[in-house]
């Protein structure tokens, strides 16, 4: 076995959006780099046989971002997107099966979106933005563009591509709406269209209407609002007609489970078919018949089937069940899923299971050493279940602790540890397992897998009961001896960021923290984060909410620095627009103010997630450093 380098983590490459084609006989996948080194990510489209039977092959050699692999009705052309003529621009691309042609099928100046192959083989729907006009060259010419906030604003727009003749139109029948997401009939009748008032992602996911645009005639239907945040249109035909399907989130407030909303068409009667459960659906998949669902479920996922009245449970999975891909009668599914020492791999076969790996994509981890790891239950203070995950340092027993213990918080927080493999470029249990720490990954309530309540509890109460939450399972692992009470650590980005921020301002317990990309002030970020009022809703309240007190003050880590004492590694992309650097320099003003040990490291040209390689590595090495100081002073 050998020890795992930072380099294995960033320099891997994991298959995505798989789509099995129709009639089984072959899978398309995306394969796509960890990490960026140019100005492109370069990624790859493998055609695979699920059935073994040809070896696996690429499906271009081009260098290009290729993505959103879909099959025609007949199984016969691959569309796809690639800019390979123009990087930075993708455009509709389609492979013809029978001979190995690839034909551009769009110019569209400023890109396409996405697409949708019709079951009409003459037809594919696109979604794309408006292309410059020459009034829009002249001014870019001139220098005259001014910003002007809801003036022109990108929308991206349904259009038709005619595959006989490469003629692209745009139906008129939404108006200035932003197009979000397309689902076709399984007969082949009208398109179910998710339109937004915006593409502002502050405004839009609560502005969500369901239409149904008939291709035939080019008018539209509306159906009506939907809820905040829906996606993942799926249809099915009932006893009452035919229905319409969705993923959203719980009303009424903006954090919250997500439910399957269930829309019969020529009633309007409008269901949540998942109330009360104590699952999260995560994806709703279209058959020919019923619908598959995929719950993320403590730890695990589980896959179910949406019929009329109830919902039957097929298989549970130890892990996560993600991005998944049936044929239209349901018969066969592939999904990305892996083990807790394996990453995510394609694996094949029946919906209730069992399930085959058909791709490995990173044998460089065969004879990697990993830290045991292991699910945990234990209940809150209030006696509240809840779970979650230990990974022990690499070749050392839990009888052997006490460890030190760095506990790295989730984001979200609607997210989730499920039980697979920790080993990411941002904090992660393997990465610091490898470097002798024992890691704690816990769930606490606002996560994802627990049902509605469980989510929606921390609207308003961010830092709260989450925090004691965490806590109780610190505590838990020093009671057992695997934690060493004068050796911990807290991480954590974006909410979890939040969480590292907020734990140091509420004791002195922790000998280091890392906040990355975390947020410092619930109102701040209201006011300047793309997602303003779903951060408002975690919050509790805004600036404009009056003079104050704000209920977001009390839960801000900021209005604690005066009582920081730990020393605190700051990360954050420059820039970043979800939670905005702002959130990063108010940190380290109040630390430097209060003269608290830290150290703020800002990366150039990154957002939320970092994206280039050295920055990755940068991040994974400097990570160990810190915890290294102040918790294994003197290790090497």
């Amino acid at each position: 076995m050998t020890g795992l380098s930072a380099e294995h983590v960033v320099d891997g490459r994991d298959p995505r959006s798989p789509v099995l084609a129709p009639n089984g006989r072959l899978l398309c996948h995306v394969l796509t780099p960890l990490s960026r080194t140019g100005d492109h990510l370069d990624t790859e489209l493998w055609l695979v046989d699920p059935d073994g039977a040809l070896a696996s092959r690429r499906a271009t050699g081009d260098t290009a971002t290729e993505s959103r692999p879909r099959w025609s009705a007949d199984s016969r052309t691959l569309f796809f997107l690639s800019d390979r003529a123009d990087r930075g621009v993708p455009q509709l691309h389609g492979l013809t099966l029978a001979d190995g042609t690839i034909t551009a099928l769009t110019r569209w100046g400023v890109g396409v979106l996405d697409h949708l192959p019709l079951t009409d083989p003459t037809r594919v729907a696109l979604l794309a933005e408006d292309e410059p006009t020459e009034r829009d060259a002249r001014r870019a010419r001139d220098r005259d563009d001014a910003i002007v906030v809801g003036e022109r604003e990108p929308r991206a727009r349904l259009r038709l591509l005619d595959l006989r003749t490469g003629r692209v139109t745009t139906p008129t029948v939404f108006g200035d709406r932003h197009v979000v997401e397309l689902r076709q009939r399984p007969d082949g009748g009208p398109v179910a269209v998710l339109t937004w008032a915006s593409a502002d992602n502050d405004h839009g996911p609560r502005t969500g209407q369901l239409h149904l645009f008939d291709l035939g005639t080019e008018t539209v239907e509306n159906l009506g609002p939907v809820e905040a945040d829906a996606r993942s249109l799926a249809w099915w035909r009932g006893e009452d007609g035919w229905h319409l399907g969705y993923l959203a989130l719980t009303p009424p407030v903006l954090h919250a489970g997500t439910a399957v909303f269930d829309l019969a068409v020529e009633s309007r009667v409008l269901r949540n078919r998942t109330a009360g459960l104590p699952m999260c659906p995560t994806e709703l998949c279209q058959t020919d018949a019923a619908p598959l669902v995929v719950f993320a479920d403590g730890l695990n996922t589980t896959l179910a089937r949406l019929g009329p009245t109830d919902l039957t449970a097929l298989a549970q999975r130890p892990g996560r069940l993600d991005n998944l891909t049936t044929t239209p009668a349901g018969g066969q599914v592939a999904v990305l899923t892996g083990t807790r020492h394996e990453p995510p791999n394609v694996h094949v076969g029946p919906p209730a299971g069992p399930l085959r790996r058909i791709t490995n994509t990173r044998p460089e981890l065969d004879d990697v050493a990993f830290g045991t790891q292991r699910p945990l239950a234990y209940r809150a203070t209030d006696g509240l279940d809840l779970d979650g995950l230990l990974v022990l340092p690499v070749g050392r027993t839990a009888s052997e602790g006490p460890f030190p213990l760095v506990t790295i918080v989730h984001g979200g927080p609607y997210e989730r540890y499920a039980d697979r493999c920790q080993l990411f470029w941002f904090p992660s249990a393997q990465w610091l397992a490898a470097a002798g720490y024992a890691v704690l990954l816990p769930n606490p309530r606002g996560g994802q897998g627990h049902g509605h309540q469980f989510a929606a509890s921390v609207a308003g109460r961010v830092g709260q009961e989450e925090w004691t939450d965490i806590l109780t399972g610190i505590d838990l692992l020093v009671a057992d001896g695997i934690a060493d009470p004068d050796r911990l650590g807290i991480a954590g980005w974006s909410h979890g960021g939040f969480m590292s921020a907020w734990a140091v301002g509420q004791t002195d317990r922790f000998r280091a923290a890392l906040v990355g990309a975390g947020v410092i002030d619930w109102g701040m970020l209201a006011a300047t984060g793309e997602n303003g009022q779903f951060e408002a809703a975690l919050g509790g309240s805004t600036g404009w909410s009056g003079i104050g007190p704000h209920p977001h003050d009390a839960v801000s880590p900021i209005s604690f620095a005066s009582h920081i004492r730990t020393p605190v590694l700051i990360l954050h992309g420059a820039e970043d627009t979800n939670v905005p650097l702002g959130q990063a320099v108010y940190l380290h003003r109040a630390l430097r103010h209060f003269d608290v040990e830290h150290e703020f490291v800002i990366y150039p040209r990154e957002g939320h997630t970092i994206r280039e390689r050295h920055h990755q590595l940068d991040v994974l090495r400097r990570t160990r450093a810190w915890f290294d100081r102040w918790l294994r002073p003197g290790a090497t």
